[in-house]
């Protein structure tokens, strides 16, 4: 029987504050113990330290003088009775009692943070050694909340990550360090699991992450040569420890709601409105109903769960670790949802008297997911149908009203047709660890990657009456719209296709101490070879009932309907490449004082131009820790002052296939001969035997210090970082190529910032703790040239074209020198005429109502964030904590292209529009058009993230810990913006649009429960 000594608190003049919670039935203290703990920086006496009877939850704080005085009940006075000390900034120490009655101790200033292990590429490094720019997350300071997305863990936390996420399951998040250095698709970094290069992020369970170091600056990322442009995001998963075997579960549930949607007109709203305006509805449109076609299109609520079980373990050899991941998540849209398994194993056994570790990695995740069809379609749908028309017929059917330029059922478009992809990847890797003699140690290390996907489209003949109607499908931007044709009695599209990575990886490492100097030195090679669009496709029409979908193709006909073809895809999907290096890198350590690290990898890479195939990638590194020179040793500020320096020059190869730099032929239309209009064939792309990839320069100057005994920490960076030879597609002259392009190098694009990260710990007062952490991050973007002198065009490229009705040939954004990616060039609004009619700047100054698309626009802003802010806050108390998250980005534009659209007073009779557009005049033919009237600020303030979370500890033998926590996810934006969310994609080469396309973000209310045992 347990007894519970009597507890009370008193001032803070020396008198304990027991801690008794939990314990049973109440004992007579026998003996009081006291003391006084000290500051191992200046000897004197340490408030606020906590001080614990190990085992127990019996405790007290010292007093102003760093005294303490903690009275023991007698089941406690034994041998081994231990007293624990901790101070934030300090090293926690341990003191056995004894027969004492007085035990003093000195704490030493805790250098954890400075001496903690960092990933790099190929070997790891102390953090107080670094001269490289490299922050490091772990899984407690990752997001929290109903997750499909690992990016999505990352949002907001490290500075100078950009990462904008969909409210789409599916969807993965825009990812952009330290601002896009490049216009090509590929702006994402480069992702190192494990040690296995250009593995897939989404293979990751996020509760198997031990930690993630995200490489920032050249120095760091030039180990990885033409892949590191972009940055490299390094994962880390968890290892069993020597010791008895701990399973551990963690798991679940949320409830998801729409957070936002468009403000709509209601049927009376509209109707009142046209009333005004002498208008009416079509009786084909006007059934009497009051539809909310945003509420009929998403689902009420959206259930998510995740459940994670793992075991770990190891003896004096050997350690194990294996985990199984669930994740269910329903998407709020109807029809989309996405399930998947992840099982994991890892295992490392030592041999030949621990100088060898053989260590096997295997990871296999396995998704199915479903996909709102035609998502895009659907959600333009939903905002522009009218209110008064209703789902469904009295009789059952969908309504439709096809007389209407593009007007479709989108509830009709989810539950007549299915989008299915299914989705496995498995990554295995094996490594061997040698250590040699003379400071020596060899590793090898070969990986698999395998990446295959079942895709699935069918739309029933349903769909077949869609063919007459002009049916357009809405692609991202910039991506213009095509036209769908949907076969007959039915249509479905079949293709599996597999990506396959085999690399090998070796290297020697040297590393060896001679009195004060330090050096590690790393020499490897590398081989990689891929296969990706190993697969096929097909389609198919004409079955002979609606149930088949895609999965019986056997029972089509499709050679019935002469007009049809068979899509067998795209050309060019199969490609096989290969990448070939050489890297070496120096680090030189003097008295851990003076650092310097050198490193070059030599790339050769089969997708680029014959002639241009090698490429070498220099970086340097400095750093001085002027804490360690003999005049910082008296000051008592610092804890802890670097100063370093980097230069480096990155490649980017990502974004481009096996041809970009061949010779393509391809359609060319038809031409008319002897009477008949016949196909033509020849010349589309020129090959380009210098093509090279794009070389990214970053220099990088940090200041890492620490401060105020270990309370405050931070680290401040200014980086400038340009790409040359960016690569973009250019005219040829015809007589090379008739009607074709080149793929060359010609672009010159900049990215200048500065980030600031700081983390501190303002309160700890006995069992109270309060901590704390900012990051801040400014870039500045700009295009200095897209021109190339022997090719024609690059420079003034107008893009992205959401062809709203009435808006053809309208753009919205340009490539331009001078300017950063993303520039907005459209019309400058310059409010109403004495008419009502909207007017706009003409290119000489002057107002008009009728503006010439190109001739008279103007720049109208960027959509690059001038800042981007995340701060998050942890309150501590005994065993309950409170975790608050906010994110924010300022100064940014969007233009909402889904305003511009829903902007028309002219044509409410048949399309619905925005309850802002109430005062409009109805004879304002303009009021839509795409001009900076609909370029609004794009800042807001987020609250990510709530979690309040109790910890049950010492539950008995077999549970060591438990605890419960509720969370709320996104629970509320601050901000001016008028569409559904500010968080628009900002990836691409077309950020910063909101164009039809946005799928809703939801607010999520979730509970959860981790334990171990």
């Amino acid at each position: 029987m347990f007894k519970n000594p009597s507890s009370g608190s008193t001032d803070a003049g020396g008198n304990p504050d027991q801690l008794a919670s939990g314990q049973l039935g109440k004992a007579v203290a026998d003996r009081t113990v006291s003391g006084r703990v000290l500051d191992g920086a200046n000897g004197s006496g340490l408030p606020g330290v906590s001080v614990v009877l190990k085992d127990t939850r019996l405790g007290t704080v010292t007093d102003g003088e760093g005294k303490f005085k903690l009275s023991i009940p007698d089941q406690y006075n034994t041998s081994s009775a231990t007293l624990i000390f901790s101070f934030i900034g300090y090293a926690s120490q341990e003191a056995l009692i004894g027969s004492r009655s007085s035990v003093d101790v000195t704490l030493a200033v805790d250098n954890k943070q400075l001496s903690e292990v960092v990933v790099v590429g190929y070997g790891t490094q102390s953090r107080k050694n670094l001269t490289t720019a490299i922050s490091t997350i772990k899984p407690e300071e990752l997001n929290r909340g109903a997750i499909s997305d690992v990016g999505q863990l990352l949002q907001g936390k490290v500075p100078g990550l950009n990462i904008s996420a969909s409210g789409d399951p599916n969807t993965p998040s825009a990812v952009v360090l330290r601002g896009a250095s490049t216009i090509n698709s590929s702006q994402g970094p480069f992702y190192v699991i494990d040690g296995v290069p250009g593995a897939d992020i989404s293979i990751i369970a996020p509760d198997d992450i031990a930690s993630i170091d995200v490489l920032k600056d050249a120095a760091a990322t030039a180990i990885y040569g033409n892949r590191a442009a972009n940055g490299v995001i390094m994962v880390t998963t968890k290892r069993g420890k020597k010791g008895q075997m701990q399973v551990s579960y963690s798991g679940y549930m949320g409830i998801e709601k729409v957070s936002s949607k468009l403000n709509m007109m209601d049927a009376t709203q509209l109707r009142d409105f046209l009333s005004k305006n002498g208008q009416s509805f079509s009786p084909n449109d006007d059934k009497g109903a009051n539809t909310n076609w945003q509420q009929a299109v998403e689902k009420n609520s959206a259930i998510s769960q995740n459940h994670n079980l793992s075991i770990s373990g190891g003896s004096e050899h050997s350690n194990y670790s294996a985990s199984i991941n669930y994740l269910d998540k329903q998407g709020i849209l109807q029809g989309s949802s996405l399930s998947r398994v992840i099982a994991r194993l890892a295992v490392e056994q030592y041999a030949l008297n621990d100088k060898v570790k053989f260590s096997l990695n295997v990871t296999n995740s396995n998704s199915n997911a479903n996909n709102t069809p035609l998502r895009n379609n659907v959600l333009l749908q939903m905002i522009n149908h009218l209110p008064v028309s209703p789902i469904t017929n009295t009789d059952g059917t969908y309504f439709e009203n096809f007389q209407n330029t593009g007007y479709f059922n989108p509830v009709a478009m989810i539950n007549h047709a299915k989008d299915n992809t299914k989705y496995n990847n498995l990554v295995g890797s094996f490594n061997t660890h040698v250590v040699l003699p003379f400071g020596l140690s060899y590793d090898m290390n070969l990986s698999y990657q395998n990446n295959t996907s079942l895709h699935g489209e069918s739309y029933d003949s349903y769909y077949t009456q869609y063919n007459s109607a002009n049916f357009y499908n809405n692609p991202d931007p910039p991506s213009v719209h095509s036209i769908l044709n949907f076969g007959t009695n039915g249509s479905a599209l079949r293709n599996t296709y597999q990506t396959t990575r085999k690399v090998l990886e070796t290297f020697l490492t040297w590393d060896k101490s001679f009195g004060d100097h330090t050096i590690n030195a790393v020499l490897g090679y590398s081989y990689q070879g891929s296969i990706s669009g190993d697969g096929f496709q097909t389609s198919s029409t004409n079955f002979p009932v609606d149930n088949i979908g895609y999965s019986n193709f056997a029972l089509s006909n499709p050679y019935a309907v002469s007009s049809y073809r068979i899509n067998f895809g795209a050309d060019g999907i199969y490609q096989e490449t290969k990448l070939i290096s050489d890297f070496a890198r120096l680090n030189y350590n003097y008295k851990d004082k003076y650092l310097l690290q050198g490193s070059v990898r030599r790339d050769g890479s089969s997708v680029f131009g014959t002639n241009n195939q090698w490429g070498y990638f220099p970086a340097g590194s400095i750093a001085w820790r002027v804490n360690q020179e003999d005049f910082m040793q008296n000051q008592k500020l610092f804890n802890d002052l670097k100063v370093r320096a980097s230069y480096g020059v990155t490649g980017n190869s990502s974004g481009f296939n096996a041809y970009t730099a061949q010779f393509i032929s391809g359609s060319l239309g038809t031409y008319y001969y002897n009477g008949v209009q016949t196909a033509a064939y020849g010349p589309t792309q020129a090959a380009n035997p210098n093509l090279q990839w794009e070389k990214t320069a970053t220099t990088n100057i940090g200041i890492d210090f620490t401060v105020l005994k270990g309370k405050l920490s931070g680290t401040v960076e200014w980086y400038n970082k340009e790409t040359t030879g960016m690569i973009y597609s250019y005219r040829v002259d015809p007589i090379l190529v008739p009607v074709g392009s080149i793929i060359a190098n010609g672009g010159n694009m900049s990215n200048k910032g500065i980030e600031v990260s700081l983390s501190a710990t303002p309160v700890q007062r006995g069992k109270f703790t309060w901590t704390t952490g900012l990051n801040l991050a400014h870039n500045t973007n700009k295009i200095n040239s897209l021109t190339n002198p022997l090719f024609v065009g690059g420079d003034s490229v107008r893009i992205t074209q959401p062809e709203g009705a009435g808006q053809t040939g309208s753009t919205l954004q340009i490539l331009k020198a001078g300017m950063p990616l993303g520039q907005f060039f459209t019309l400058q609004y310059a409010g109403k005429n004495d008419k009502g009619v909207s007017q706009y700047v003409d290119h000489n100054g002057n107002l008009t109502t009728t503006p010439v698309i190109g001739t008279d626009y103007k720049y109208m802003g960027s959509p690059q964030p001038k800042l981007l802010v995340g701060w998050t806050n942890t309150l501590r108390y005994g065993n309950l904590d409170f975790n608050v998250f906010f994110r924010g980005v300022f100064g940014n534009k969007i233009f909402n292209a889904t305003r511009a659209d829903l902007f028309r007073p002219s044509t409410a009779q048949f399309t619905n529009i925005l309850v802002d557009v109430a005062n409009e005049s109805a004879t304002d033919v303009n009021s839509y058009k795409y001009s900076s009237r609909f370029i609004e600020d794009g800042s807001y303030v987020r609250l990510d993230n709530a979690t309040l979370g109790y910890n049950f500890k010492n539950l008995g033998q077999y549970v060591k810990t438990i605890r419960l926590y509720a969370s709320v996810n996104n629970a509320f934006v601050i901000t001016s913006y008028k569409g559904i969310d500010p968080e628009v994609n900002q990836g691409g080469i077309a950020p910063g649009i909101d164009a039809n396309n946005f799928y809703p973000k939801t607010r999520t209310i979730l509970i959860g429960l981790n334990a171990s045992f």
